[in-house]
């Protein structure tokens, strides 16, 4: 049943199933809620559309920022604080929330402050008035002192009993030695140790240059960008021993790696800047290499110079510009190793004297490891490694001990999901979160499990067929619980973690002010894939007013990432998804996960492998015939695509691999040519592809196939996506005699979910779906932005 029983709920899951009506589609029927309208309960006549700028301004409406306004509790920043021993939450309405204070030992609550309180001091306190209100960013409380520590304004600040001061971060100073004696300092590529009494300086190493430092990450592009220059200064990248005699650190090597280049049209000066720097790519022959090694500081001030260990590791080719995983274990070192084309992971454990090192835990499945759905992370507590592993066709979870590296102790077992392990306890067990056991609801909705080791079935902590998603707390004794699902509003809860009993609710999301404003809530729905037999998830977004009688073009709101999932669980994702705002131009917008996407066992992600630019396809084609076969009023004669990042890279192939069905799209940030994005993410699905299959799976390929309309959108110092890919794409399709749209944003990162973006995306969907002209006049300059999807 409802867990919050109110009249706030609305139309549940839309079910499709196949059936012999023509073009094989599927028929529907509701569960539990309204079913989708069919042509013989369409009305006869129907209302006329707004005017377009109303239209519009309800899509401004309905972007993720602007909907905090309309609902009451909904996110209660719920944290455990003061070294776990309370809740720090706030509720209310937006601007009046109150923050309180639960403490768990004997479950009394005070009020700590009042936001407006708050924001009104913070105002007062800078040195110039801010064009908006700071956004309160809670920290922690101490229920000793009542003073509250929260982030405002890119300040930190503390409020004791209503008087406010500002306090500095204590950042964690990785260069610092545990003990104070020490202090690591990097300069020309070599790496330093000063002592902090003295002063006195000994260097650990000597030979460092540009192409091979020591202690040195690869500069990230945001990093070159603010600094001005190619060789930022940068922390120091060691982690020192628990006794500060030794450091563990890593020496870059980029010799042979080739670099990319980009340039800042508008950096605030008159003239653009341009510049080079490293970016793994996953068509590159030669990635930059890690070797990692331990120095022993203490014989560099005696001695006058530190021995260099170098660890029995394998040379590490760097898939990401970040520092190679390793870390002290006791005293020991524990290093992930990853090889290319995610083949097998390895974890080593090294000793920092000798440099000697073996293998305590290795995962190797076939035809790779899909590091989204495994892991292997450290449990010195259990005396070994838990291993996330679909070995079994399914992401289990395993005990792996040193003695035998390759096989391990199955803690969990059957068709089902671990993502993630949240808590360690070698007497009572482990606390993890997964997705699929549950057969009562839908297999995305995430619960949480206290899961023993001794093999016994699962322990189901969160027993509402709901989205739940938890925090435990540090001692693992309590549970925060907010659960939801697309149509049930948030309730926030505290959870007994020995039971899962219900404690106490915090708050329930009230959105009585978004219902009032006529918003449709999003309709899950399913259907079945291109094969006719597997079940495939999705969501439905209608304008306000929504007429079955009227045609609509369909919209796809794409990311077929084999990475994750697209189609929300949570009613907070659901109802602050971009397909609200767009839908209100005039259209119906979907979301759907179709094989090839993640939590649903390897089977069902596979058809992914070497494929993304096959997969997904039919099956989204199949799910929108399905939807439209029952409401009449999808017009599939009219559809069109949008998505960015690796949707973006959907988007544009969806439009280019199948033209008859997809007519307009709006691809941003698209990593249109595989081999051109960092390398992790296309080798967790493409492995160490030959360069037949790259091509076969570039958007540049299928340039010429294009037949309807394509904007490409990309900021020009994307530092995640290289702006080449849209530049690459737009080339070819130029190339090809074909027409396309391409807007590059300036001063824009990867996030290009701007107010400009949005209108450009409305404004081509009007034109070329809607067939009508656009409002006239420019995009509001202030509107809150939805974040770009992760890649």
């Amino acid at each position: 049943m409802p867990v919050n029983g109110t009249s706030r709920t609305r139309p549940g899951t839309v079910r499709l199933g196949l059936t012999a009506l023509a073009l094989g589609l599927a028929t529907a029927s509701a569960a539990g809620g309204q079913p989708l309208a069919t042509a013989s309960t369409t009305s006869a006549s129907h209302a006329p559309l707004p005017p377009i700028a109303e239209r519009y301004r309800r899509a401004d409406l309905f972007l993720r920022g602007g909907l905090g306004r309309y609902v009451v509790d909904d996110n209660l920043q719920p944290r455990f604080v003061a070294d776990g021993r309370g809740v720090l939450y706030r509720h209310g309405k937006p601007g009046q929330r109150v923050i309180t204070y639960l403490n768990l030992a004997d479950r009394k609550q005070k009020t700590v402050a009042v936001e407006a309180d708050l924001i009104r001091q913070v105002s007062a306190a800078l040195p110039t008035a801010p064009t908006s209100a700071p956004r309160i960013d809670l920290v922690d409380f101490d229920p000793r002192t009542d003073a509250l520590v929260f982030t405002a304004a890119e300040k930190q600040w503390k409020s004791t009993r209503g008087v406010l001061a500002e306090t500095p971060i204590q950042a964690f100073d990785p260069a610092l030695s545990p003990d104070g004696r020490f202090k690591l300092v990097a300069r020309d590529f070599n790496l330093f140790a000063v002592d902090t009494k003295t002063g006195r300086e000994a260097a650990l190493t000597t030979d460092g240059s540009r192409e091979q430092p020591y202690g040195r990450d690869i500069p990230q592009l945001s990093q070159i960008l603010k600094a001005g220059v190619e060789e930022p200064d940068m922390p120091v990248s060691a982690q020192w021993s628990p006794d500060s005699r030794r450091i563990l650190t890593w020496r870059l090597d980029t010799r042979g790696v080739k670099r990319l280049s980009i340039t800042q049209q508008n950096p605030g000066g008159l003239y653009p800047r341009s510049f080079s720097y490293i970016y793994p790519l996953a068509g590159a022959a030669t990635l930059p290499q890690a070797q990692r090694l331990v120095i022993d500081v203490e014989q560099a001030f005696r001695d006058g110079a530190g021995k260099i260990v170098p660890l029995a590791i394998p040379s590490e080719s760097l898939l990401y510009p970040a520092a190679p995983e390793m870390s002290w274990d006791g005293d020991h070192v524990r290093a992930q190793w990853t090889q290319r084309g995610y083949g097998q992971l390895v974890v080593y454990s090294a000793d920092p004297v000798s440099g000697a090192a073996r293998i305590v835990a290795r995962e190797k499945v076939a035809p790779l490891v899909t590091v989204t759905s495994s892991s292997l992370q450290p449990a010195s507590a259990l005396g070994g490694e838990l291993a996330i592993s679909e070995r079994s066709g399914w992401a289990q979870l395993y005990l792996v001990k040193p003695d035998a590296p390759d096989g391990g102790k199955a803690l969990t077992t059957g068709a089902w999901e671990v993502l993630s392990v949240d808590h360690v306890d070698p007497r009572d067990g482990l606390l993890v979160t997964g997705v699929g056991r549950e057969k009562d609801r839908n297999p995305y909705y995430k619960a949480l499990y206290r899961v023993g080791l001794d093999g016994a079935p699962p322990q189901l902590l969160t027993p509402e067929p709901l989205d739940h998603e938890t925090t435990v707390s540090p001692d693992g004794r309590w549970i925060l619980d907010e659960m939801s699902s697309p149509t049930e509003p948030t309730r926030t809860v505290l959870r007994d973690a020995r039971d899962g009993r219900l404690v106490l609710e915090l708050g329930r999301a009230d959105p009585s002010a978004l219902w009032a404003t006529g918003f449709r809530p999003p309709e899950p729905f399913t259907g079945v894939a291109a094969d006719g037999v597997t079940p495939l998830y999705g969501m439905i977004f209608r304008p306000i007013g929504y007429d079955p009688a009227r045609r609509y073009p369909v919209i796809d709101n794409v990311y077929t990432g084999p990475t994750t999932t697209q189609t929300p669980t949570s009613w907070r994702d659901s109802v602050s998804a971009a397909g609200n705002s767009v839908a209100q131009i005039g259209a119906v917008v979907v979301m759907i996960d179709g094989r090839g996407t993640s939590r649903r066992g390897q089977a069902f992600r596979l058809p992914a492998y070497q494929n993304l630019g096959e997969v997904g396809l039919d099956d989204h084609i199949a799910m929108i015939r399905q939807m439209a076969a029952k409401d009449p009023g999808p017009d599939l004669t009219r559809v069109g695509v949008f998505g960015g990042s690796a949707g973006g890279y959907d988007a544009a192939r969806f439009v280019l691999r199948r033209p008859e069905f997809f007519k307009v799209a709006v691809a941003s940030s698209g990593n249109h040519d595989l081999r051109l994005d960092k390398a992790w993410w296309p080798e967790v699905s493409m492995g160490l592809a030959d360069e037949a299959t790259w091509e076969r799976n570039s958007n540049m390929s299928v340039a010429g196939n294009l037949q309807g309309k394509l904007l490409l959108v990309h900021g020009d110092i994307d530092d995640n996506v290289p702006v080449t890919e849209s530049v690459r794409l737009a080339n070819a399709i130029i190339q090809a005699g074909k027409d396309v749209d391409l807007v590059i944003l300036p001063n824009t990162t990867h996030a290009v979910y701007q107010p400009f973006f949005w209108r450009k995306l409305r404004d081509y969907f009007t034109r070329n779906l809607l067939d009508e002209a656009p409002p006239a006049g420019p995009p509001p300059v202030r509107l809150a932005a939805a974040p770009t999807t992760a890649k």
